[in-house]
């Protein structure tokens, strides 16, 4: 928690000091680009799945010829033909097996996107609710401002990485880089959402402790959507 609050320091800073805050009341931009690439994302791993899906099946068909043209022939013809093919049956078992292994990793991807549009929608509540919260001033509402353009800008540069993913498979990339570009951007992503989800904690609560009596209390609790006890 301390890393997340000193970074969220680092990035006030560096905003307050290279741009001026603009409305407050506008809705930070950068989060219509991640939801907009992550669309993009999504639609070009779904169409990458399912061209490998249908490779696996054409792979997983050969397969079943091969076995089949072994299983009719004499015992005097299996060894002759056993060597004539046995490196096309080969090719089609590692081929077959890089593809699985390549929908396994979109798959992967497919899971950090839906990640990343679940912190879209979060930011987007918590943004709504605060701008729509007396308890807070203006200046708050700058600093929450600047704050949650912090974690949408790391958001951002987490698709970017993703997208590295999905362009590598046009390039050169052993499937362990893929695999650790993947992984960390899981992993930042979910800090990203943590760090959301725990800003958004701290403005509810601070909200609470401003209310004057229980029914304020209520009120507040009723705008961040807070189940009644």
């Amino acid at each position: 928690m301390r890393r997340t609050k000193a970074f969220f320091a680092l990035v006030l800073a560096c905003i307050l000091i290279t741009q001026p805050c603009s409305r407050v009341d506008a809705a930070i931009p950068i989060a219509k680009i991640i939801q907009e690439g992550v669309k993009k994302v999504i639609k070009a791993v779904d169409l990458m799945i399912q061209r490998l899906q249908n490779k696996t099946i054409w792979l997983q068909n050969a397969q079943k010829v091969l076995e089949n043209k072994l299983n009719e022939l004499k015992l005097t013809e299996i060894a002759e033909w056993t060597e004539k093919h046995r490196k096309l049956y080969q090719d089609y078992y590692e081929e077959l097996w890089k593809v699985k292994n390549t929908i396994a990793m979109y798959q992967r991807v497919r899971q950090v996107m839906d990640k990343q549009v679940r912190i879209v929608d979060e930011y987007r509540r918590s943004w709504n609710i605060v701008q729509n919260d007396d308890h807070f001033t203006k200046s708050e509402l700058e600093y929450m401002y600047k704050v949650y353009s912090g974690i949408m800008e790391e958001s951002a540069k987490n698709l970017d990485q993703i997208l590295i993913v999905i362009n590598s498979f046009k390039t050169q990339m052993s499937d362990g880089k893929r695999l650790e570009i993947i992984e960390e951007a899981a992993e930042q992503i979910d800090q990203n959402y943590f760090d959301l989800k725990d800003f958004n904690t701290e403005n509810m609560l601070l909200s609470i402790s401003r209310a004057k009596d229980a029914s304020e209390i209520e009120v507040v609790k009723k705008l961040y959507e807070l189940p009644n006890e």
